[in-house]
């Protein structure tokens, strides 16, 4: 197989699934989420058939390609030739498959409300071709109740011939969390606990025994809504103690305190410590986003999540703060924002990933062009900001990375340490650049001084 992605200038046309593929699971939406996924089950002896509305997705399966940096196209490429995994636009896919999963992306829109139009539209689609006794799981994070209020009377009521359905008579449906944790070289599908929520006790144990053939440990939960809410909380406490220790972070610059030195101090503390540290900002589709779907929900049963919408308020803030200090910065050294060379290193959300959804360094980006500033950014891994994702792009140049050569730190007034890419020659960035801001405390050990600021 080749690892060769078809282009544009090349299109390869969508081939029909062969008589002889017969899928036990069927994986719709085949993202951050739904490859790796697929990759597990088929790990775990499974025949799985990707569904996705992208035509291109088909076509890059077929070839051995992946598109995800956490599944390499060799993965993808043994699975295809082993006759394990192949993908489709075709939704009557799902008919042999024992169990459909739905992976599919849940954004805010641009009122940052959820926006379930995706979840809706995959239902709808496998409605008409769910057989009796198959079993639908929702992956996809969301507000608690979605699964019974929104997918459940879809697949009881969408069936070809209109005769209705019952969801655990007729069908089986749940809800499993999905917990995606990109570029983590440790924690990954097989190894992350599943968690479980059927519609009936019968659903539940569905869910449980088919997710017990590609992971390593299920939790089953009494109920959907209780997955659904599972999910919300794990990222909202991440939210909220990223708030916490950000908040911390502004407090300590105004005292002259580094708060790098409180935090490992703390950290010391063998019980009732969990460690967390500040940046610019949260980044990723799970974390920024997971608050506004509870506190959305919440709002129906007249109930305000202040302390929720708190730590949001608190975390969006940072990417001004960082703004703030690279213009004290540049002050010090009797320069002003306007006009000055930013070059601003990392873009995505993290460390050494391609991901850059909701990402706080586009918002900084933005905001330094808003003041005048010239700003260039440095990614390896994000050679151009593209619209979509959450973000838009900055306006040009600062949407395609420079090359991180001595001429462009030479030329940059002050330097941004935004994401830690560990590829990154920091020693060579702080030697040669006039000033550097660093967010990330990639010179932990190297002191203060009128050339190096810290968070």
């Amino acid at each position: 197989m080749s690892g060769t992605a078809t282009t544009a200038s090349q299109p390869v046309p969508e081939e029909a699934l062969p008589e002889t593929f017969h899928p036990d699971v069927a994986i719709v939406g085949l993202g951050y989420v739904g490859l790796p996924l697929a990759m597990t089950f088929a790990d775990g002896g499974a025949t799985v058939v990707g569904i996705d509305v992208d035509p291109s997705k088909p076509v890059l399966v077929r070839n051995g390609t992946s598109w995800i940096e956490d599944v390499p196209s060799e993965h993808v490429a043994g699975h295809v030739d082993a006759g394990r995994f192949l993908a489709t636009t075709d939704f009557a896919a799902i008919r042999e498959a024992d169990a459909v999963i739905i992976a599919v992306p849940t954004p805010l829109n641009r009122n940052r409300e959820p926006d379930l139009a995706l979840v809706e539209s995959a239902t709808r689609s496998i409605a008409p071709h769910l057989q009796p006794g198959q079993l639908v799981v929702l992956e996809s994070t969301t507000w608690p109740g979605t699964t019974r209020e929104i997918l459940q009377p879809i697949l009881e009521q969408g069936a070809a011939d209109g005769t209705p359905r019952v969801a655990g008579v007729d069908f089986h449906l749940a809800y499993s969390p999905e917990r995606v944790d990109p570029g983590n070289a440790t924690w990954n599908t097989k190894n992350t606990p599943k968690v479980v929520g059927g519609i009936t006790e019968a659903c539940t144990e569905k869910a449980a025994e088919l997710y017990a053939r590609a992971v390593d440990t299920v939790h089953t939960v009494s109920a959907p809504e209780a997955a659904e809410l599972e999910k919300l909380f794990e990222n909202i406490f991440r939210n909220v103690n990223i708030a916490l220790v950000n908040e911390l972070a502004m407090l300590c610059d105004r005292m002259g305190i580094d708060v790098w030195e409180v935090i490992d101090a703390a950290a010391t503390k063998p019980f009732g410590f969990m460690k967390f540290t500040p940046g610019p900002g949260l980044g990723g589709h799970c974390i920024p986003i997971d608050p506004f779907y509870l506190s959305w929900k919440a709002r129906e049963y007249d109930f305000s999540t202040e302390f929720i919408e708190l730590a949001g308020k608190i975390n969006s803030n940072m990417p001004y703060h960082c703004v703030r200090k690279v213009r004290d910065a540049l002050d010090a050294h009797g320069k002003v924002l306007r006009g000055a060379r930013v070059l601003v290193l990392g873009v995505a959300y993290k460390k050494d990933i391609v991901d850059y959804r909701e990402s706080s360094a586009i918002k900084i980006l933005e905001l330094l062009q808003k003041r005048g500033a010239d700003v260039v950014y440095h990614d390896p891994f994000v050679p151009e900001i593209e619209a979509g994702h959450g973000v838009e792009p900055p306006a040009a140049p600062a949407n395609r990375s420079v090359d991180l050569d001595d001429a462009e730190l030479a030329r940059a007034d002050v330097v941004m340490v935004v994401t830690d890419h560990t590829g990154i020659d920091w020693a060579n960035v702080l030697d040669k650049a006039a000033v550097v801001v660093d967010f990330r405390n990639v010179y932990r050990d190297t002191p203060r001084s009128e050339r190096l600021w810290k968070l």
